[in-house]
């Protein structure tokens, strides 16, 4: 177990599993970050220290539920394999972006532990995944005007991430470096005023 787990005493949790990423990966990640964020200062930049690749977004669970989550993870057997960080895109496509987003390029052994997880979380009562896994890291969502308002004008692009989208047309793609998967977490994520704040509850080894 990787934290005390104090929240487990509260009514439900707000869970899901996800990769960390090493932190020579995170550093280059956090300079990219402070040379482009002055160009979209109404984006919600996500924290450095909050950038993790989602497997599975389990969702709201009673505390009593845990155990079984973690049983039902602890039984896969997951072979270590290597992924990199590199390149940019939006969701959910350039023309109308709400979440800027950098990319996680792997074999098939990613993708392949996303459908594990989700069939062995799915045996214990969690809804199985509609949407194809996509995986990434978020850096930033869109914020200042609504939708509606920017759809009416003559550039749909979202004016949060406008003078963003012209920058990075400017600059190669980014790329952030390579690492070996050896492990995951099961993760809590409690909803604050100044964005979500994520503990680590358990960790599965890739072994």
């Amino acid at each position: 177990m990787v934290d005390d787990q104090q929240s487990e005493t509260s009514a439900n949790m707000r869970l899901f599993i996800a990769l960390d990423i090493e932190e020579s990966i995170r550093q280059r990640i956090v300079r990219f970050m402070e040379g482009v964020r002055e160009f979209a200062p109404e984006a919600r930049w996500v924290r450095p220290e909050s950038l993790h690749v989602t497997l599975k977004f389990i969702g709201e669970k009673p505390a009593e539920s845990v155990s079984s989550l973690k049983q039902a993870i602890l039984e896969l057997q997951v072979n270590p394999f290597t992924l990199s960080v590199a390149g940019h895109g939006f969701f959910p496509s350039p023309k109308l972006p709400r979440v800027f987003w950098i990319g996680i390029a792997a074999g098939a052994e990613l993708g392949q532990l996303a459908r594990s997880v989700d069939e062995a979380l799915g045996r214990v009562g969690v809804p199985k995944e509609i949407h194809p896994f996509n995986p990434h890291l978020t850096l930033a969502r869109g914020g200042g005007r609504s939708e509606s308002a920017f759809l009416s004008n003559k550039d749909r692009r979202n004016p949060a991430f406008r003078r963003l989208q012209e920058k990075l047309s400017s600059l190669l793609q980014p790329e952030f470096g390579t690492m070996t998967a050896r492990e995951f977490f099961l993760y809590e994520s409690k909803l604050a005023p100044g964005g979500a704040k994520y503990s680590k509850i358990e960790r599965f080894p890739v072994t």
